[in-house]
């Protein structure tokens, strides 16, 4: 348990603690960030508290480009995933991009069904929830609902893949220099990154199996 009755106290007192070791370990570790950034991965994920990229990643600060809300989706008509997509390939010149839902991920188990959760969260999860839909024979074969739920977790991972491949900025980076686009889901309980899909491979029921 914290020290601290306050999380911003707590919070505060974390970062003070990372940028002591952090200097210590490296003196012109931050002096190199002010220089700019060149992150070779975009990462598209959940905002779960959870499953913090660069943690479980265990990567450094300017290592990934970050993009993250409720349940890792992108939507074709959502303008911030958008401009985050478009800044990362079209000018930080990223080699990769990584969408990664999760395990016991609660947008996934919401679009189970179709309960009330608010406008804002009903919109935004409605596509998740037409997967369900769509894919409601394969997944009443499934023994319960925490399989159900990270089936659709992988289906939502593939579905954003779809629509990034669809944007100019992807497109046009895929053609001229070899962007390659990557699905993952990451198991909180073991603490494992999963590949589902990546350009270039073949997808069979979703899960990414190599070229031969």
């Amino acid at each position: 348990m914290s020290i601290f009755a306050d999380p911003i106290d707590r919070i505060v007192a974390g970062n003070r603690i990372f940028a002591q070791k952090t200097a210590e370990k490296d003196p012109k570790a931050f002096e190199e960030l002010t220089k700019g950034q060149w992150p070779e991965v975009l990462w598209i994920g959940c905002a779960d508290s959870r499953v913090p990229e660069t943690t479980v990643c265990d990567c450094q600060p300017g290592d990934i480009f970050v993009h993250r809300n409720i349940a890792n989706c992108v939507h074709a008509d959502d303008i911030s995933a958008a401009s985050v997509v478009e800044y990362a390939v079209s000018h930080l010149k990223v080699k990769k991009v990584v969408v990664c839902g999760h395990t016991k991920c609660g947008g996934a188990n919401a679009a189970l069904s179709d309960a009330d959760l608010g406008t804002t969260l009903n919109t935004w999860l409605h596509p998740v929830r037409e997967l369900r839909r769509k894919h409601k024979a394969e997944l009443d074969k499934l023994p319960h609902d925490d399989a159900r739920a990270i089936r659709v977790a992988e289906l939502n991972v593939a579905q954003s893949i779809d629509v990034l491949k669809q944007h100019p900025a992807v497109k046009k980076a895929v053609a001229d220099r070899g962007l390659s686009l990557h699905g993952m889901i990451y198991d909180i309980g073991a603490g494992q990154l999963r590949l589902l899909e990546e350009s270039g491979g073949k997808r069979s029921n979703g899960l990414w199996t190599p070229p031969h």
